[in-house]
């Protein structure tokens, strides 16, 4: 007896170990992985940042039969993301991904301390903790024309027919900002197209990028006093809106990724080429062009923002319409503020009452 617990208890530490080791896509425990992503403030599935880059990631070493594998640090903290990096060198990578801003103060270190190691940092630069920026060769920085993508959602929203808007982002991180401010004057812009000035916007955010009842009443209220459709922009707080959006038959427009399979109240998403920009630097790595050292912000031009359209479920705004704009920014030919010290309501936008929702 005493032999059997003995063995039980060494199978719970070993299978405790591996689960707190971090999530594989195939291979055993030991096996060494070429690719590694980092998540951050969320899970591999969180229909956001973390899934974008991974699909990303995913999507290469399957197609050319390379070992992969995520790693879930126990905290979030710049220790806990280093400690996840290192393992990740450990087992093998090659190339570690690590999306989000959260990771800028590690990939700061992460590059010098393993020079051999590649790495793809999404949404920011690599900075010190005094906020001094350096991009070793090994590094690879990508940002996104967020205010680009904010500026079709808005716009398409009210050439659409909705007069009734609401912005509901997580934390005001610039990122967000840059969102919430193309929103407003892409809603604008169709505004002034349109000769109408009884627009309303709600503008909010929540402070943190969680699902929570305090969100979702938030946004039900909305929908209660008249709001017509929220751009959810903030991870989960999109779980909350949707939730809020499905009891009365409201409007939600995603973020970062096409969440139209997340629930039938999604209208259109306003997506950042995740997936792509993490398989095109890859794929760089693999044909020995890594972009190391480079700070590249993806935007219109590059196909680096969007909205789904073969997924969106407008009513009357088209296909025609959507290339129409797009064309219009991608060409330079209109000028999308994304200052994020200028405050929302100096954003030069007359046609829509703001309403900033503390």
């Amino acid at each position: 007896m005493k032999k059997i617990l003995s063995l039980l208890l060494t199978s719970l530490l070993m299978f405790t170990l591996i689960g707190c080791n971090g999530g594989n896509s195939e291979g055993a425990q030991g096996a060494s992985y070429e690719l590694a992503l980092i998540t951050d403030t969320a899970t591999i599935d969180d229909k956001s940042f973390n899934q974008g880059a991974w699909e990303g990631l995913e999507k290469y070493a399957v197609e050319n039969n390379i070992t992969h594998k995520f790693y879930d640090p126990a905290e979030k903290t710049t220790q806990a993301y280093l400690e996840a990096i290192s393992l990740a060198v450990e087992g093998g990578a090659k190339l570690v991904v690590c999306p989000g801003y959260l990771f800028s103060e590690a990939v700061y270190e992460a590059q010098d301390m393993y020079p051999d190691t590649n790495f793809i940092l999404l949404d920011s630069t690599p900075l010190s903790p005094q906020g001094e920026e350096k991009v070793n060769d090994n590094t690879y920085a990508v940002y996104y024309a967020e205010e680009q993508a904010g500026f079709l959602a808005g716009y398409a929203a009210v050439k659409d027919g909705n007069k009734k808007l609401g912005f509901m982002g997580g934390i005001a991180l610039p990122a967000v900002v840059r969102f919430g401010y193309g929103f407003a004057q892409g809603a604008e812009y169709a505004a002034k197209e349109m000769g109408i000035s009884d627009l309303e916007l709600k503008y909010h955010y929540t402070g943190n990028f969680d699902a929570t009842p305090e969100t979702q009443a938030t946004a039900a209220a909305w929908y209660q006093s008249g709001t017509e459709v929220i751009f959810a922009c903030g991870g989960a707080v999109g779980n909350s809106v949707m939730a809020a959006a499905q009891d009365v038959s409201g409007k939600v427009i995603g973020v970062d990724v096409d969440q139209s399979n997340e629930s039938d109240t999604v209208i259109t998403s306003a997506i950042k080429n995740l997936s792509g920009s993490v398989y095109d630097g890859i794929t760089e790595f693999y044909n020995g062009s890594f972009p190391g050292g480079e700070v590249l912000t993806l935007d219109a031009s590059v196909n680096g923002i969007g909205l789904p359209m073969e997924t969106s479920k407008f009513n009357s705004f088209t296909q025609e319409d959507y290339e129409a704009i797009y064309n219009k920014i991608k060409d330079g030919k209109i000028n999308i503020n994304k200052d994020n010290e200028t405050a929302i309501t100096d954003l030069n936008i007359d046609n829509i009452k703001i309403e900033v929702v503390q």
